[in-house]
């Protein structure tokens, strides 16, 4: 059995799905750091399960499809990183 991925910095393993809460200054920032997401993640046909309280946005990755975290949850993960900076 292989091991399993290694959580990217900002990130750590929550119920076996890579898990990370961010705080942005308000809804309208909060909102355009998802959007940048949605763009990339659509384009990786990889998507987050996600959602937003006013200036807080929490994020899980995992691979629904092999029960469990992958190299693209950690792929994903790091493009994310990259968006915050």
């Amino acid at each position: 059995m292989a091991d399993a991925p290694t959580a990217p910095a900002g990130w750590e393993v929550v119920d076996g799905k890579l898990h990370r809460e961010l705080t942005f200054a308000d809804f309208t920032e909060a909102f355009a750091f998802m959007t940048r997401v949605a763009l990339k993640a659509e384009k990786a046909d990889h998507h987050p399960d996600w959602s937003n309280s006013w200036n807080t946005v929490t994020i899980d990755l995992v691979t629904h499809d092999a029960d469990g975290l992958t190299d693209n949850d950690v792929a994903l993960a790091e493009e994310i990183n990259q968006i915050v900076g």
